[in-house]
């Protein structure tokens, strides 16, 4: 009885059990047009520092044991405090600010066990792990703290239903993103969560796009169900007078379709509405078509050479942390857009999906990629299956997005064997799975030969250089003969350079830290890289300040203040209209 008793607190490996079911891009499914009966609102929570739910199993609500004898227990479900999801608990509440680690929420929830049809759990984000109950069963966790995951609960689900996620913010060296970043950590459950009903066999993937052989009038679409099932599925553009029937065979169907197509571009981002039926189930989507290629050091957008005028910016609310709102997502297109941008690189993480879905709309070019920062385990397998996955999610979710025209593998790695392997292998995948888009990354500079040479450069579709001329690298000049002694092969989109520069710092322009001196800063490199016949794009960081606890000087205070906006978005600093000039004149 003893060791029974003391069992939990004395097993070291307690999450080892907890690592057999794991959602992936394979079990994700296509979402327009669904019924989603939502989960958001009000949550149970609790801190749960030690991992006891785990330790516990909280999860089977053991409340007697075989004899009757009512059991003492560590938690109250139901009488916990309430917590609005989704939310980055760091900004609910000033105690959480700095939290790290695991909280467990809670909810009930009725369902219509009537329907014949399967039932999907849809969670939008969760940092970094989330470990999923229904009913007393453990169904599965996901790693990742920016890509959406899915588990069938058809089978567990009665009239009125408990549901827990562990969600565990903790930073861990083998994950990816990896310990150590230059950004925020936020924690929590922190886009949609809710549960989608689908027919007994239903469209899993929905792919469409502009057949990229430069012709401009073939539309090519893809998709896979549920099931390895036989029949026909209907695809519908009313608009192109389009009602085409795709053969399905063994789940899978694709097609090719001439089509008088209005082209999508940032001037004129014309949409059509799609809708695809197979049986009972039906999606929709509005969906853009564009082609988007490289020739020699040329991007060309519908066959025509495109400068990619830019901006990066991270989804970062001082009032909401990463859980932005709809108006602060375009609040952040539109200023990209006053100053003059038609590009923006949402960075370092995928972005909430609304935010390619909202690019579509508003006419703006996205680079998205994925958090492979800086020291990332590249040796360890368990490390790249997690970046792999990562990658598959999100170009799965926006795939169908005219507006995402690159995708990246990763930012400012040392070029090491490892490395190169790893990111290698990330890049051959997105060309494989997705040949209508541009793989880059953001390397960086040979300083020993100030040159940009990268050895994964020869994976790449695109050179990203992040630079910091004037800023990190005190000679400017080097700028300069950066580019001199480059001479490569394909286009460079110079994706990083700034300096810091907090709002009300002003005076003296050649000292670091004033609004003056990062505006100088905007003018030297402008001036000079827009005379650069194989820099194609540029896109400075960053749009506003953001949250970063590693940046603890007087001009800082726990941001990063590199941005052209102060982090309220209130107040533009002089290099706002700097880079605004130049792109207005480009």
């Amino acid at each position: 009885m003893v060791k029974k008793y003391l069992s939990d607190i004395h097993l070291e490996d307690y999450a080892a059990g907890y690592e057999n079911k794991k959602a992936t891009h394979k079990d994700m499914v296509f979402e327009g047009g669904r019924e989603f009966l939502s989960l958001n609102g009000e949550w149970n929570y609790a801190v749960d520092q030690y991992d006891t739910c785990l330790r516990q199993n909280w999860y089977r609500e053991r409340y007697v044991d075989e004899r009757g004898f009512t059991l003492p227990v560590d938690y109250s479900f139901d009488e916990w405090p309430l917590m609005k999801l989704p939310c980055c608990w760091n900004t609910f509440a000033s105690e959480y600010l700095l939290y790290e680690g695991p909280m467990v929420f809670t909810r009930k929830f009725r369902y219509d066990t009537a329907d014949n049809g399967r039932c999907i759990l849809r969670i939008g984000a969760a940092s970094m792990l989330c470990r999923v109950f229904i009913n007393g069963s453990y169904i599965g966790m996901h790693r990742g703290a920016s890509t959406p995951f899915y588990f069938d609960i058809t089978e567990l689900l009665k009239e009125e239903n408990r549901i827990i996620l562990c969600v565990d913010s903790t930073r861990r060296p083998e994950q990816v993103p990896t310990e150590n970043t230059d950004w925020f950590n936020y924690g929590g459950v922190f886009r949609d969560i809710g549960l989608i009903t689908l027919p007994g066999v239903y469209i899993r993937s929905f792919r469409i796009n502009l057949v990229p052989d430069g012709g401009f009038n073939k539309i090519h679409a893809s998709v896979s169900l549920s099931e390895c099932t036989e029949g026909k599925a209907k695809l519908k553009i009313d608009e192109l007078k389009i009602d085409e029937e795709v053969d399905i065979v063994n789940g899978k169907g694709e097609t090719e379709i001439a089509a008088d197509l209005r082209l999508w571009s940032p001037e004129d981002p014309y949409l059509y509405d799609v809708t695809l039926c197979f049986n009972e189930d039906t999606v929709s989507d509005r969906v853009g078509f564009r082609e988007i290629k490289v020739q020699g050091r040329e991007i060309l957008l519908n066959g025509q050479s495109i400068f990619l005028k830019g901006i990066s910016a991270h989804e970062d609310s001082t009032e909401n942390g990463r859980a932005l709102t709809d108006k602060e997502r375009i609040e952040n297109i539109s200023l990209a857009k006053e100053l003059g941008c038609n590009f923006m690189r949402v960075a370092h993480y995928p972005h909430h999906e609304r935010m390619a879905k909202l690019a579509d709309e508003m006419g703006i070019m996205l680079w998205e990629e994925i958090p492979v920062y800086w020291a990332i385990r590249f040796e360890r397998e368990e490390t790249y299956e997690d970046a792999h996955n990562q990658l598959a999610e999100l170009i799965e979710r926006d795939y169908n997005r005219a507006s995402v025209i690159i995708w990246s593998v990763g930012n400012e790695n040392a070029d090491t064997d490892s490395r190169l392997s790893f990111m290698k292998g990330l890049a051959d995948y997105a060309h494989e799975t997705d040949p209508g888009r541009l793989v880059s990354a953001a390397c960086l500079v040979d300083e020993a030969e100030n040159r940009i040479a990268d050895r994964l450069a020869d994976s790449l579709d695109i050179i990203g250089v992040n630079e910091y001329c004037g800023w990190y690298s005190p000679d400017f000049e080097r700028l300069p003969e950066l580019m001199k002694n480059s001479d490569p092969d394909k286009p460079v989109i110079i994706t990083e350079f700034g300096a810091d520069a907090m709002r009300g710092n002003t005076g003296d322009p050649d000292r670091k830290g004033t609004e003056e001196y990062q505006a100088c800063v905007y003018d030297r490199q402008l001036d000079t890289l827009l005379k650069i016949d194989y820099v194609k794009g540029i896109s400075p960081w960053i749009l506003y300040d953001f949250r970063c606890p590693r940046r603890t000087s007087v001009i800082q205070k726990y941001y990063n203040r590199k941005g052209l906006l102060d982090e309220t978005k209130t107040y533009r600093k002089p290099a706002f209209y700097v880079l605004q000039k130049y792109y207005r004149n480009k």
